[in-house]
């Protein structure tokens, strides 16, 4: 009779229980968050907006005005147009003047209105008013107006910052119409982090025949021009001024897009701090879901990273776009395309450079 060893079996793999473990953590965060219930199924329930009808953006170095007007089916003019650039301030102050250096120029006023609270109710200084030093190489040009805010009272619910905020941009008609602005002069409508480029405002400058509305497609970067995201930004627009119609706004007011017409650095904050303020202040807080998303250790690696700071799913339209953009952002080492005043003082903006990702408190 052959007696046969017995072996002893191999261990059994828990592969099903850890996929089931798994899966029933995920979903138990996804019903604690309905704002991500809502994104990751918005293929199903949302339509996208109707497309943009793109207009081709025609530039190079050491080509005359005349040329690119024309290439763009505009005709040059002999005397430059005004431009007004009109935004509602918070805090950026660093992108501030990053902008109005980059755009001094070729702008005939800057309009700027801040209030002394947040869109949430949020008493808050009056950080341009603090920091005007930083601002006198376009004193001459400034056209500063407070709005008086409504301060939250302890323990009474927040009231709707979009309403809050849409009544600063109502009062921004009366401070453009105090800095002078007439019928024919061109003014952009855009938040202080879209920043548009220095030929864009030339066309505003010196073509005549540019639509009367037309929107500005902006490269959209986050935390700063170290991770660049993509080409959705659209809300910026440009107006040719009409005292009977033109209303300022930062919504959809036209299917014309002028592409890549700029960039808008969202979270380009030098200080943990700034985030910290933006993140309670602005019209999304209730992005805020935990206290821990305030914490600065936490910030400063999402920052790095690439990560969301809000633990937030993108928002697309098809479950092709949803899964190519969940994850980090992607580092870029390139630092070319972006506003020659950044690069002229690179030191002084680290923090908004590949490789500048650590801030300060």
């Amino acid at each position: 009779m052959t007696i046969r060893s017995l072996r002893k079996p191999p261990p059994v793999k828990l592969v099903f229980p850890s996929l089931i473990i798994l899966f029933l953590t995920c979903l138990f965060g996804i019903l604690t968050n309905l704002q991500t219930i809502s994104y990751l199924f918005r293929p199903l329930w949302d339509k996208p907006p109707p497309p943009f009808k793109r207009i081709p953006h025609y530039y190079a170095e050491n080509v005359s005005m005349g040329h690119l007007c024309e290439l763009h089916g505009w005709t040059p003019r002999s005397v430059p147009r005004q431009v007004f650039d009109a935004i509602i301030f918070s805090n950026e102050v660093d992108l501030l003047e990053l902008r109005w250096r980059e755009l001094e120029p070729y702008v005939s006023k800057f309009v700027i209105l801040e209030s002394n609270t947040t869109f949430t109710g949020i008493p808050k200084p009056l950080f341009f008013d603090s920091n005007k030093e930083r601002f006198a190489f376009a004193e001459g040009k400034i056209v500063h107006g407070v709005f008086p805010g409504k301060k939250r009272s302890k323990g009474q619910p927040y009231e709707d910052p979009f309403l809050l905020e849409g009544q600063q941009r109502v009062a921004m008609n009366w401070l453009l119409r105090e800095a002078g602005i007439s019928d024919g002069d061109a003014v952009i409508m855009s938040d202080a982090d879209e920043i548009p480029s220095p030929h864009t405002v030339k066309f505003l400058q010196w073509c005549d025949g540019i639509p009367n509305v037309m929107h500005l497609e902006m490269r959209e970067y986050m935390y700063s021009f170290e991770f660049p995201v993509d080409y959705s930004s659209w809300r910026a627009s440009v107006h040719i001024y009409s005292r009977k119609w033109t209303q300022y706004r930062h919504s959809r007011q036209t299917d014309l897009i002028l592409s890549d017409a700029g960039w808008h650095c969202s979270f380009c904050f030098r200080r943990l701090n700034e985030f910290v303020f933006k993140m309670k202040g602005y019209s999304h807080a209730d992005r805020v879901k935990r206290k821990e998303f305030l914490d600065y250790q936490r910030i400063q690696k999402h920052i790095c990273k690439g990560y969301d700071l809000f633990d937030m799913l993108p928002e697309r339209y098809s479950f092709k776009e949803l899964i190519s953009k969940i994850g980090p952002i992607p580092p870029s080492a390139s630092a070319v395309h972006l506003p020659a005043f950044l690069i002229q003082n690179a030191a002084r903006f680290r923090f908004l450079l590949p490789g500048g990702c650590l801030r300060e408190p």
